[in-house]
């Protein structure tokens, strides 16, 4: 039997690994009602100096966020239902995957026969600048605007800051 073997400086990475590793159980983490729309979301994680954020969310059917373009990459997996871009022709189900460049620029849409709220998970880079029909940016959306709306919405609803959220 191979036994394998973590000698020097594999083990002070393995150790540096394991104090970036992190777990958030469901129960830490609490739905909230997004105050800037009709879905529900879990802010995962927050990371201000990598300009980072991961959200969980749940959106009802016909729900339309504004044209928006991403400052960085975003990487989106869906767990239930489907939603588009208004701008493409493929549609996100439950199993897919999609990344998006730095500089894409989208509208989202869940569709309006959607039997269930759709379900996704989004890890963010850098900002979302929403964008009016003459490409001026009416609202920008970062890990520090979306730290300070979950505290609100979890603070509207009674339930306490969570602590799990930074790092």
């Amino acid at each position: 039997m191979n036994e394998a073997r973590i000698e020097g400086s594999d083990l002070r990475r393995a150790a540096d690994l394991a104090t970036l590793a992190r777990h958030v159980g469901e129960e830490e983490i609490p739905w909230v009602r997004n105050p800037l729309n009709d879905a529900e979301l879990r802010l995962l994680q927050a990371r201000p100096e990598d300009k980072m954020w991961v959200l969980h969310g749940r959106m009802p059917a016909g729900l339309r966020a504004g044209r928006h373009r991403h400052t960085g990459p975003v990487l989106g997996f869906t767990m239930n239902g489907s939603w588009r871009y208004l701008e493409h022709e493929f549609v996100n189900r439950a199993g897919s995957y999609l990344y998006e460049p730095a500089g894409s620029e989208h509208t989202l849409c869940v569709p309006e026969e959607n039997e269930a709220p759709t379900e996704a998970l989004f890890v963010m880079y850098g900002e979302v600048l929403y964008l009016d029909d003459d490409d001026e940016v009416t609202y920008v959306s970062n890990v520090q605007t979306n730290l300070d709306l979950y505290y609100q919405a979890c603070e509207s609803a009674g339930l306490p800051r969570p602590t799990a959220i930074l790092g």
